[in-house]
């Protein structure tokens, strides 16, 4: 049978509220289900953009969560494609956020195929937002 499609990456957050925030507000993500007091967590949340689905999570209530680091083994981060990056970087900007990541003193640059930002999520994932296609 085989694998048919990805279905979802989970992110566990100590930055609940900021985090379901940038998903719905900025990235345009759907709040599928909510669950609260989820297996010792204070959340779990399903967000849905087109197909793709992301589990947003509290840590479990005795731990404390590490930062993430660009140096983890793993994925590394996430990437959104956009018809139009300068448009896209606008809209973002005009909604107030601002924790875009800076590559040569600008946060747009070029890349094969097209251009390219970065974001940062509350809980430290980062985002980036192309227009090129492989």
């Amino acid at each position: 049978m085989g694998i048919k499609m990805m279905h979802h990456v989970c992110i566990q957050t100590e930055n609940y509220m900021e985090s379901i925030e940038f998903y719905t507000k900025i990235l345009e993500f759907k709040i599928v289900q909510e669950t609260k007091n989820f297996h010792n967590r204070d959340f779990n949340t399903w967000l849905k953009l087109g197909e793709f689905m992301i589990e947003l999570q509290t840590g479990k209530k005795e731990e404390k969560l590490k930062n993430w680091n660009k140096s983890n083994e793993g994925i590394v981060h996430m990437c959104f494609l956009v018809e139009n990056v300068q448009e896209e970087f606008n809209r973002i900007k005009e909604l107030g956020y601002t924790k875009f990541k800076i590559k040569n003193g600008e946060p747009i640059y070029k890349v094969e195929n097209g251009y390219l930002f970065k974001i940062k999520a509350p809980e430290g994932t980062e985002i980036e937002i192309r227009d090129g296609d492989i």
